[in-house]
């Protein structure tokens, strides 16, 4: 019996040795496998990425350059002055902006040099085709010492020396500029990056091959390292440039293996192909294989010594420890989840007011000296950087929307206010694909509600940007929103709001998982679209903790239509009065629902209105009026109109009428784009949807003869605080600064104090009744504003139970409140400081 179960033991050891050999072999060589199509699969989504992302910069660096040559065709238009001075303007613009050389060039191809040395083009019919056509091209090209450099032109008409016209203005950079510029003169990089035409000729490269051909290059690599079938990988990649479509492969050279990945340049016959050499991650591989395999037939053998000892407990160890594992792992998945979930979405959040901040900062800077569209850009930075602060704080915040306990912050807020910021933010990115954007609001019951802002403009915003992303250039996107009773009582307001679109629509079977996480669906209609599929998820989330129902219309291939509810409560702002003259106007728009809501509510503030829903129906009513003498006292027109628009409107309009009565132009774009156009044509001014009876209002209210243009939204104006002594708590010389120049000009004198510890003591030496309030910052050397409080609150002294101590810090969690509230503090203010808040606490609280 023992010699038999010796013999098994013996017998069996052997067999699962064997067994276990062969099978962590096998793991090892198919890990191994599954390692290198991993790499490639991450070589595929990096390169892809990179070189979107240089292809952006490319995109970026020479809209800049052609921006610029436009400015000099703008700044000194053709038949702008004498030819000989003009001439010398165009040359000395030129150099300040650190062209190499200018030139006009007529439709053949004949440069008359401005100044620099004279230039020819490398490959003339393309660059010529396309200025000749009125559009703006860059090409490359050579100088008179057979210097490679950029040419960029743009359409212009100029008084040639040989009395011709010009077909542009040509404008010379090095090419070495936008090698910086593209950042692809950097040492040993992990990608290589080369521009090429379509015949595979160089135009920049970051790493000299000896070749002038990036074909030749290939072939000769290929045959240096072994490579076969080469030509094969080189011909799809030339029929790849002659389509002008996007080309990504590995080619083999050997035992080396390239990703190569090729796209095409906007404002050129250029492509941009991205190099990534497998070379040290192959060496990783191979590396990580062999420590896999002594790995393997190591825990073999420790495996096979555990089961001649004890085979049956370690095999229930194995069981359970294998359990603990998978366990261990679920929840490792979750997390990662988790993390994706957070990083995506935050990052498509953020990124969507960043791009506005700095869209409207480049338009501010293009109109420094107009103080009027100064303001309108500063407003609008303002409210997109208000919804960006707000982010930021959610995404402190994040470890709870996770779990399940994310808290709304519920405050007052003006869906007048809430709609202007989200059709601030999404103009640039509408602006770009050239869409039609509209919205339409009617029956508002009550422009003030208590709601989360932060979140709101969240799920606005989401919508917005799939609908942005999914539909084509020249597709239209709207948004709606109206309200009606609530069944939830008086005390709240059931508000509709719609957001449509005429993009690609989904799949029924999509709509039935579009709220699930990570989830999108996988077509080639959308496999080029950016993004994770969380948007989706987490607005579903959000509409829910707010009680809201959100519902779902598709169609595929006509677009889609978000319908979301929300029961709000009622905010209860004290206003003025809004009452205006009994004129009579007339409202031009398109859309009926529009006209029909905005004729109401200029009745609900005394105003007598009728509306038309195109310009050549609007021109007969004013006519009629015109010869009853009874013309419209003031008239709207919508920019965007079906036959002639808005702006051919006026002009005719202006023609038959007085320039005392005022032509408004009403539309959701940007008004800098029209103004020049349609101030000329007689228009008097400009109000922007959506048209809230609040909008109306403090619009028309500036031809009533009153002196309050816009809505009083600031009350810093209104306090006088001349008098009041504050004492300032802060470590932080800057923040100091700041908050001494924004409340000084308040009349408020302030002292610093530089701690808490230096906050007590200034404050146990002045005289009772010095300072009226402290402000007091959380994180401080010394002593910080929670013990600086207990410790003033602990003096022995009339004022010190009674002097409000109000926290400015950038600890704005809801704990963080709770806590200054109970060492003693009055109030909280987050920063950055909302000077409106501040105010309102310190009249509150200095009484």
């Amino acid at each position: 019996m023992h010699y038999k179960t010796t013999r098994f033991l013996t017998v069996s050891l052997v067999l699962v040795s064997v067994l276990c050999i062969l099978v962590f072999s096998f793991l090892a060589v198919y890990m191994n496998g599954q390692s290198r199509d991993t790499i490639s699969k991450v070589g595929t989504i990096y390169m892809s990425g990179t070189s979107d992302q240089l292809s952006l910069n490319f995109e970026t660096t020479m809209e800049l350059c052609l921006s610029q040559v436009q400015a000099l065709a703008d700044t000194v238009p053709p038949g702008g002055g004498e030819t000989q001075a003009l001439r010398a303007e165009l040359s000395y613009n030129a150099r300040a902006r650190d062209f190499d050389a200018l030139a006009f060039c007529s439709s053949d191809g004949q440069f008359e040099m401005l100044y620099g040395s004279p230039v020819k083009i490398t490959d003339p019919e393309p660059f010529l085709g396309s200025l000749n056509g009125g559009d703006i091209k860059i090409a490359i090209g050579s100088n008179e010492a057979d210097e490679k450099i950029v040419l960029l032109g743009v359409p212009a008409a100029y008084e040639m020396a040989n009395g011709s016209t010009s077909t542009a203005l040509v404008a010379a950079l090095p090419v070495e500029y936008f090698q910086k510029a593209l950042m692809l003169d950097e040492k040993d990089p992990l990608i290589y990056f080369y521009i090429i035409r379509q015949n595979g000729s160089f135009v920049i490269r970051n790493q000299h091959s000896g070749h002038d051909n990036y074909f030749d290059y290939l072939r000769d690599t290929s045959r240096k390292l072994g490579g076969e079938n080469t030509q094969g990988d080189i011909n799809a990649l030339s029929a790849a440039l002659s389509a002008h479509v996007s080309y990504s492969d590995v080619m083999q050279f050997g035992r080396e293996r390239w990703h190569i990945h090729c796209t095409g340049l906007r404002y050129s016959e250029w492509f941009l192909v991205s190099v990534l050499p497998y070379g040290e991650l192959n060496e990783a591989v191979d590396s990580l294989s062999f420590h896999w395999i002594a790995l393997a037939l190591l825990a073999c053998f420790i495996v096979l010594l555990a089961l001649l000892a004890v085979f049956r407990v370690y095999f229930k160890m194995t069981r359970q420890q294998i359990r603990e594992l998978e366990a261990a792992r679920e929840e490792a998945m979750h997390a990662n989840q988790a993390k994706s979930e957070f990083l995506s979405n935050m990052s498509h959040d953020i990124r969507t007011p960043m791009n506005a901040i700095v869209g409207i900062t480049a338009i501010a800077s293009a109109n420094i000296d107009n103080p009027q569209q100064l303001q309108n850009c500063l407003k609008k930075i303002t409210l997109s950087s208000k919804h960006l602060l707000g982010l930021i704080n959610d995404v402190l915040d994040m470890s709870k929307i996770e779990s399940g306990k994310m808290t709304l912050s519920m405050d007052q807020v003006s869906l007048r206010e809430v709609m202007d910021s989200i059709v601030s933010i999404v103009q640039p990115q509408i602006k770009a694909k050239k869409q039609v954007f509209d919205i339409f609001i009617h029956d508002i019951l009550s422009e003030n509600v208590f709601c989360d802002s932060v979140h709101l403009n969240q799920v606005l915003l989401n919508f917005l940007s799939n609908a942005i992303k999914f539909t084509p250039e020249g597709g239209s996107i709207q948004v709606t929103l109206y309200e009606e009773e609530s069944p939830k009582g008086e005390e709240y307001v059931r508000t509709h709001i719609f957001v449509k679109d005429t993009g690609i629509g989904m799949t029924p079977e999509f709509q039935k998982k579009i709220f699930d996480s990570f989830t999108r669906e996988d077509s080639t209609r959308v496999r080029k679209t950016e993004g994770t599929g969380l948007g989706m998820t987490i607005t579903k989330y959000i509409i829910d903790a707010m009680g809201g129902t959100i519902q779902l219309r598709s169609e595929l291939g006509k677009g889609s239509e978000f319908h979301v509810t929300f029961d709000l409560e009622r905010a209860e702002v004290p206003e003025e009065e809004m009452i205006l003259p009994e004129w009579e106007m007339l409202v031009v728009d398109d859309d009926r629902m529009l006209c029909e809501s905005t004729t109401a509510s200029l009745a609900s503030i005394g105003i007598k209105a009728e509306w038309a829903l195109d310009g050549e129906s609007a021109l007969t009513m004013v006519e009629q009026r015109h010869q009853k003498r009874q013309d419209y006292h003031i008239i709207l027109l919508d920019w965007k109109l079906p036959g002639i628009d808005g702006i051919q409107t006026a002009k005719h309009i202006r023609e038959k009428l007085s320039d005392e009565i005022p032509i408004l132009l009403i539309s959701a774009y940007d008004w800098s784009e029209i103004e020049k156009e349609a101030r000329e044509a007689g228009v008097s001014g400009f109000i922007s949807k959506p048209l809230f009876k609040s909008t109306l209002y403090y619009g028309l209210k500036q031809y009533a003869g009153g002196d309050d243009l816009r809505p009083k939204e600031s009350t810093e104006q209104e306090v006088d605080f001349n008098g009041k002594h504050i004492l300032l708590a802060e470590d932080n010389e800057l923040n100091w600064e700041i908050a001494e120049e924004l409340l000084s000009t308040l009349g408020l004198k302030l002292d610093w104090a530089e701690n808490g510890q230096i906050c007590v003591d200034k404050f146990q030496n002045s005289d009772p009744g010095h300072y009226d309030a402290i402000l007091m910052d959380l994180r401080m050397p010394v002593m910080t504003g929670y013990e600086a409080t207990t410790a003033i609150r602990a003096l022995k002294r009339s004022d010190a139970a009674t002097i409000p101590i109000i926290a400015m810090t950038a600890d704005a969690f809801s704990e963080d409140v709770q806590r200054c509230l109970a060492c003693g503090m009055n109030a909280h203010i987050a920063k950055p400081i909302d000077m409106r808040e501040t105010v309102r606490l310190l009249k509150k609280l200095m009484k």
